[in-house]
């Protein structure tokens, strides 16, 4: 069920959890990652990837949306719902609707079957930039209106009540709020929020914005159509 590896020779300051119960599919990711300097541990199910993050806290998952057990859609709700970490999404579905779905319930990214390990890995590595990046920020708040973020924490209030959000959710919140009412492309959110630059990616930002809404207010987030969003939280 769980496998570990370790680069000889080279330390290791990522986890990765590869879940996908394909075996061939699942070993060849995790040796790609771990090429790529990762440790890695692999999970075949539904419940066994929920265990996983519990017990080895990673610092990324990679999962597939089809499992047996309950699917990686279950996975990802239940494993947002704890402590929160960035999941990048596998489907061999083409559907745009199945893939803003899996956005929806907070994953990061996703990537279709068959897709290129390049890519993979480069996506993977996108990831944990950002999260870098919001880790070394000076800032410790920001205050918009009613709307509260704490960045050291990564907590968010609107008002007195608080919004659980999933880490990418938070950035692109955080990225939103640090020019209240100005808009931003769509485009200059995929590249700043997810730091990868492809047209075909602004329905993930579309999908995590109707995220926000739905978590914190219809009229939180405004819609300049054609164009991108401004936070307008008063």
């Amino acid at each position: 069920m769980e496998h570990s590896a370790l680069v000889a020779g080279q330390p290791v300051s990522r986890r990765i959890l590869v879940v996908d119960d394909e075996v061939t599919i699942a070993e060849s990711v995790a040796a790609r990652l771990q090429a790529e300097g990762f440790t890695v541990d692999i999970a075949h199910d539904g419940p066994a990837a929920v265990a996983a993050v519990e017990a080895v806290e990673p610092d990324l998952v990679v999962l597939d949306v089809m499992l047996p057990g309950f699917d990686g859609l279950e996975v990802c709700r239940r494993i947002q719902a704890g402590r929160g970490v960035p999941v990048l999404m596998l489907t061999a579905r083409t559907d745009e609707t199945d893939q803003l779905i899996g956005l929806g319930v907070g994953a990061d990214d996703y990537l279709t079957k068959p897709f290129s390990m390049r890519v993979l890995a480069a996506r993977v590595h996108a990831l944990l930039r950002r999260m870098d990046r919001a880790a070394d920020r000076d800032d410790a708040a920001i205050v918009v209106g009613d709307l509260r973020i704490d960045l050291d924490q990564r907590r968010v209030w609107r008002g007195d009540l608080e919004a659980q959000l999933t880490p990418l959710e938070f950035e692109l919140l955080a990225r939103l709020a640090r020019r209240p009412r100005v808009v931003l492309a769509r485009e200059r959110l995929l590249e700043e929020v997810w730091d990868w630059a492809d047209a075909a990616g602004t329905r993930a930002v579309d999908s995590h914005i109707k995220a926000l809404r739905r978590k914190l207010g219809a009229d939180l987030i405004r819609t300049v159509h054609g164009v991108g969003y401004a936070l307008e939280a008063r």
